[in-house]
């Protein structure tokens, strides 16, 4: 049986100085990496041998005060702190991915506003025509994080590539949470992990984030830098998310995504 909770907690500790918790670095003599087990239990006010148990599998359900004083300790957000909860229930049901007619619909009517629909995996499953001007991975079948780390061209499309690939990386795993055996996850990690050695990095960082709108910067080969803001909204009842991407009205990128829209050819 997969040690989530476990990996997670080994994961969390590693990256805790003990000068973040009041602890004193103990110089040279310290052999581990981050806190000791034995040091986050006293922390989090628990017994060394139930923080083992708990880090080596043996128990996978703690209490609610339990994992709330170890979020404390591990200096956890609320994201990640949800996350943790996540990891010591059993794993929910798994929702439709199916992409609802009206969605589809209401994506095709929008010519001058990039949109697409992705899945928990990060693949395009519904875009509209205006989102391929801005990159062909924006494409029904690509997987865009697979795209963003393994495609030269979509790392020169992003200026901030390492914060990008950082956020999808920690969005995929907040995604899935206790869920990390679903087969289509295991296949892109595996393959990811295989021709990236950044996406191992972060992978094995355990980091989460949810899917929150914000601001994208493009250097694309035609219309130059453009700086448009990212609208990620969850699709009810699903376990897609709408992404829409739109300008500052007035703005130079306004204007330079107009132009690229209007390039596009009629519609047969």
């Amino acid at each position: 049986m997969p040690n989530r909770l476990g990996d997670y907690l080994r994961a969390r500790r590693e990256q805790i100085r003990p000068a973040d918790v009041g602890l004193p670095a103990g110089g040279g003599r310290r052999r581990v990496q981050g806190l000791r087990r034995e040091e986050l239990a006293l922390l989090a006010g628990i017994s060394s041998d139930y923080y083992m148990r708990l880090e080596q599998g043996r128990d996978q359900r703690p209490s609610g005060q339990v994992l709330d004083a170890l979020a404390t300790v591990l200096r956890l957000d609320a994201e990640a702190t949800a996350y943790l909860h996540e990891l010591a229930r059993p794993v929910a049901p798994r929702r439709t991915e199916q992409v609802p007619a009206s969605i589809l619909q209401l994506v095709d009517s929008w010519p001058a506003t990039p949109a697409y629909v992705v899945d928990r995996l990060t693949t395009v499953v519904a875009a509209n025509r205006a989102v391929a001007v801005l990159s062909p991975a924006y494409t029904v079948g690509v997987n865009l994080l697979r795209s963003v780390f393994l495609d030269p061209v979509e790392r020169e499309l992003r200026p901030d590539w390492d914060d990008t690939v950082a956020e999808g990386v920690a969005i995929l795993r907040g995604e899935f949470g206790a869920d990390l055996d679903h087969p289509d996850l295991v296949e892109l990690v595996a393959c990811l992990s295989e021709r990236s050695e950044r996406f191992r990095q972060l992978w094995a960082r355990h980091d989460v984030k949810s899917r929150a709108g914000h601001t994208i910067r493009f250097a694309h080969p035609v219309a130059g830098p453009l700086e448009l803001h990212s609208e990620k909204l969850p699709i009810g009842g699903t376990a897609l998310t709408l992404v829409v991407f739109h300008a500052e009205a007035g703005s130079p990128s306004a204007e330079a995504l107009a132009r690229l829209t209007q390039s596009l050819p009629a519609q047969a």
